[in-house]
């Protein structure tokens, strides 16, 4: 256990729609991995450094990492003393609403850089934070709409038309179909290509190309993602874990924590609001990640 790591993951009952996490990560390493929200990460201390795609960038005190839906990306340490950082999750239908009612974006919108150099927006990000830890509905919802406003007119853009997709690209999708549907029992690479009609190492190529992972990666970020549905709909975390795949809790403890930053324990209790008061709320000690 790396010592002065914690973490608190939580969800704040009048902010619906948004996860937090605040967090002072040493030696922490993030998996690769996707949300299925939005991130805006303001960093209070040290340096954050992580790979967006396939980019290694760097987010210091009055910067935020912004990562959009379904993007790919990593995170870890970039100075030796770690970094501590307050996160919101804002799901992207919310997002997307508040971009209509204050901007000329509409439909699906994205964030154009991986980290935004923006002091005022980083302490918006933080005072979101305090408003909730306070129980301050009106104010946590009030600066959740202005930090989110400001960001999409200072930073916001329109996502890119999807080009027509490639015979690889629909080998990749109809790859993501069938792990999926099999996710607790999933092919091999071998046998998932044969059935497709390609080569291992051809559908290895079109998987990363498209999903910015290779396909094992992706499964394992997939069965994070249900794992944390059941969760949230209050399986017990050992249940959830051989429901999506894993062999047991510790095998789901282990990847979970490399990419949510606390185990399914913590993560269910700050989600439902059971044992995580308001103020002073108990903190996870996090334990090291660099290792599978």
């Amino acid at each position: 256990m790396a010592a002065g790591e914690q973490a608190r993951y939580w969800q704040y009952p009048d902010l619906p729609g948004v996860d937090l996490l605040h967090a002072r990560y040493i030696r922490k390493a993030f998996t690769r991995h996707t949300h299925e929200t939005f991130v805006f990460a303001a960093i209070t201390e040290g340096v954050e450094a992580f790979h967006h795609r396939d980019e290694l960038v760097r987010a210091a005190p009055g910067q935020l990492a912004v990562v959009n839906p379904d993007t790919p990306h990593t995170g870890h340490a970039g100075v030796p003393e770690g970094w501590t950082y307050r996160t919101l999750y804002p799901a992207a239908e919310l997002v997307e609403s508040i971009a209509a009612d204050t901007t000329t974006l509409r439909g699906s919108v994205a964030f154009t850089s991986p980290v935004v150099d923006d002091p005022y927006a980083a302490r918006l990000v933080v005072a979101v934070h305090r408003a909730a830890e306070q129980g301050n509905a009106l104010a946590a919802d009030s600066l959740l709409r202005l930090v989110t406003a400001w960001l999409l007119r200072s930073h916001g853009g329109r996502l890119s038309p999807r080009r027509p997709l490639s015979a690889g690209a629909r080998d990749a999708a109809r790859a993501r179909a069938v792990l999926e549907e099999r996710m607790a029992d999933p092919p091999s690479l071998e046998r998932l290509a044969q059935d497709l009609g390609t080569s291992p190492f051809a559908l290895l190529r079109a998987f990363k190309s498209a999903y910015g992972m290779p396909p094992h990666t992706w499964l394992t970020d997939a069965r994070v993602r249900r794992a944390r549905g059941l969760l949230d709909a209050g399986t017990a975390p050992a249940q959830a874990a051989v429901t999506v795949g894993f062999t047991d809790q510790p095998h789901l403890n282990r990847h979970f924590a490399r990419i949510v930053g606390v185990p399914p324990g913590a993560y269910q209790r700050g989600r439902t609001g059971k044992g995580v008061p308001a103020e002073g709320a108990r903190t996870y000690k996090t334990r090291s990640a660099r290792s599978t």
